[in-house]
């Protein structure tokens, strides 16, 4: 089951219309079932105190994903996003929020799947991979 909850923020990323079966369709693509996926809409602040907490980080980010699946063929996990930085991004790379916005989602799912993006090779991976599924959403 996908959830989307707001923490410690005021309004959003517009509709989230087509969203989850868009989700679930990425899921499926890498041959995996949905599990239970939450996705946290928060602040940088949080964002930050997260990446401080469980990863020793001092620095603000868009996105921080925990996988917590425990069989191999469904995932599950919770992916906190700074609706600060979707926003600043979106301005940053000429897109709306709400692209910006489904572009993190994808990318916090790929992690989920089991993808990384430390190496400029795995960067470049992911970045096609989410503008393949970009390309894929249908509103």
């Amino acid at each position: 089951m996908i959830n989307f909850f707001k923490h410690k923020i005021k309004g959003g990323i517009g509709r989230k219309k087509n969203l989850i079966p868009w989700i679930e369709k990425v899921i499926l693509d890498n041959k995996k079932t949905t599990g239970d996926i939450n996705f946290v809409i928060t602040s940088d602040e949080v964002l930050h105190s997260i990446n401080l907490k469980y990863l020793n980080t001092d620095t603000y980010t868009d996105i921080i994903s925990f996988t917590l699946s425990e069989e191999s063929g469904s995932i599950s996990g919770d992916i906190y996003i700074s609706i600060e930085r979707v926003r600043d991004n979106a301005i940053k790379y000429k897109v709306t929020a709400e692209e910006e916005f489904r572009r993190i989602l994808v990318h916090g799912i790929l992690h989920l799947l089991g993808y990384d993006d430390k190496s400029k090779g795995d960067k470049t991976r992911m970045t096609i991979m989410e503008n393949k599924y970009l390309k894929a959403f249908q509103e």
